[in-house]
């Protein structure tokens, strides 16, 4: 089986995946069975600088190439080969926000990031003028509030792309971006897989009076389907990838991604009513819609599945950074008694503590706001623990607020689709660090969410995987194969899946949690009035 593989890889029967998530920077090598054959990572922060949360540049060089470096070590060290060539590339990332380019190249201003509430304004004039929801993340608003704030370097733009956008160009000189990550910069036509041709003109009209030396469409990179072609690896950008000169240029990628469609791709979530929610610092459910919503609303985000469906989306900036910050104290404390502990044990003992605790956390409420909310409507980050003289405050309790508030806006969002729209979900996939611990995170968002949530044995692959999927798929696709078929027929024909249903006691306990949760935004509202930022560079 050994020989195989190596034949396997030297021919070159192999995709690579590579994902710029918001804490990790992934790379996975899978076969032709869709089996991960090597991987390898680089942690990386977002960071508050001059009022934007904002990754450096320079990070993204450096992560690249140290998580292929790691990949490329480990196929040397379990099957004695030097990873030259690959059959297929898949780049992926964080979606929406801006980055902006001049005709050199030059990066305008650092890259603001999904996580930045700064584009309120933008966002409200855009959703009017377009009668289509614009949110605050995405790169069409980040444009329009530059312009709106009048920044010095709107007549230079050039090129205007997403993460993944930007390095996908990097590594084959193409000025591509997959229909999904597209629709988190500008609205995509059903009916023609592009940006909307009306919306772009009243984008042109509505900005005429400037005398920009571009129109909209000038600076936008060219849509791409799941299984198009959208450039090959370039000599420049073999050596970006692999500076040790190995990696030969020539190899095709797919278009580039955001981390909504991996994530759907990665747990089989493209048909017409089914869905998926991804946990990790933002929290993002996305339901494949049969029809059109009835009306404009703020909190859901149309965008599409990588082969251009519809996608009703419901992001949250805020999830497991506030609830991940307690665990690290609790850490402290630990090896402060002389107990060092390590991360996957604490997490399991702390987390399995929420099942001890009172279906509605005994009165106790928080916020794990460390950036804006959009859906509730908070500018600022200001995480928030509160309770009155009566509460329980149990450590179970605590656990389990800190569990149930890491939905909270999602829930509101959610209402909106299964409440107001009547929209039929048959069941959630689930995937993210929090489903590692068995059972816990199961059990907490079907209860928020009220419908059955699943967890494939294959969850713990990521969106590296997912776009290694859409790397392999346009390849291996079978003559006129649809994704959904390529995904159901071969990549998860015989993978298993552990389903959940919603318990009626949970289900209640967080109805009676997430309305001391909309009461207490008052309190939120005026921590961001009156606890003023520490701001560090």
């Amino acid at each position: 089986m050994n020989e195989i593989m190596m034949e396997a890889i030297t021919r070159g029967e192999t995709s690579l995946g590579i994902e710029f998530g918001s804490t990790r920077i992934k790379a996975v090598l899978i076969d032709r069975c869709f089996k991960t054959i090597a991987s390898g990572s680089y942690e990386w922060e977002n960071r508050l600088k001059d009022g934007y949360w904002t990754y450096n540049q320079e990070d993204i060089f450096t992560g690249l190439q140290s998580a292929y470096s790691e990949l490329k070590q480990e196929v040397e060290r379990n099957y004695g080969i030097t990873l030259r060539t690959v059959g297929s590339i898949g780049l992926s990332a964080m979606m929406h926000g801006y980055m902006a380019f001049d005709s050199t190249g030059k990066l305008l201003v650092p890259f603001r990031t999904w996580r930045n509430a700064t584009t309120g304004a933008a966002a409200r004039e855009l959703t009017g003028l377009f009668q289509f929801n614009i949110p605050e993340r995405w790169s069409i608003a980040h444009l329009y509030q530059a312009i709106l704030n009048q920044e010095e370097h709107v007549p230079r733009i050039d090129f205007l792309t997403t993460l993944s956008g930007y390095i996908h160009w990097l590594l084959t000189g193409n000025k591509a971006i997959g229909i999904g990550d597209a629709s988190g910069m500008f609205p995509i036509d059903e009916a023609t897989h592009n940006y909307h041709s009306l919306m772009i003109k009243a984008f042109n009209e509505r900005i005429a009076a400037n005398h920009y030396p571009w129109e909209l469409e000038d600076l936008l990179p060219k849509v791409y389907l799941s299984g198009e072609q959208a450039g090959v690896l370039t000599e420049a950008g073999a050596r970006i990838v692999d500076p040790a000169g190995d990696l030969q240029p020539g190899i095709p990628l797919c278009p580039p991604e955001g981390d909504a469609g991996t994530g759907m791709v990665a747990t089989n979530s493209v048909r017409k009513r089914t869905g998926n929610i991804s946990v990790g610092t933002s929290v993002f459910a996305m339901i494949v819609l049969e029809k059109e919503l009835s009306k404009v609303y703020p909190e859901i985000d149309i965008v599409t599945t990588p082969n251009g469906s519809p996608v009703g989306m419901v992001h949250a900036n805020n999830c497991s950074s506030d609830l991940n910050a307690w665990v690290g104290l609790f850490r402290e404390f630990s090896e402060a008694m002389g107990y060092a502990a390590d991360s996957g044990k604490l997490f399991g003992v702390l987390l399995n503590k929420a099942l001890q605790a009172d279906p509605d956390c005994g009165g106790l409420l928080s916020y794990g706001y460390l950036s804006g909310e959009n859906i509730t409507g908070i500018e600022q980050g200001r995480p928030l623990f509160v309770r009155s003289p009566e509460s329980s405050f149990t450590l179970a309790n605590f656990m389990r607020t800190h569990l149930f508030t890491s939905f909270g806006a999602l829930k509101l969002g959610m209402d909106i689709l299964t409440e107001n729209e009547s929209v039929s979900i048959d069941g959630i996939m689930a995937h993210g660090g929090l489903f590692k611990t068995p059972v816990v995170g199961q059990k907490i968002v079907a209860a928020a969410l009220n419908v059955p949530i699943s967890v494939m044995s294959t969850a713990g692959e990521g969106g590296a995987w997912g776009i290694a999927l859409l790397a392999s798929f346009m390849v291996n696709k079978d003559h006129d194969e649809g994704l959904e078929d390529f995904l159901e027929q071969k990549v998860f024909q015989d993978v298993e899946g552990q389903a959940m249903a919603p318990d009626l006691a949970d289900v209640r306990g967080f109805e009676v949690f997430i309305e001391r949760y909309r009461a207490g935004l008052a309190i939120e509202h005026a921590a961001v009035n009156h606890l003023l930022e520490n701001r560090r560079g």
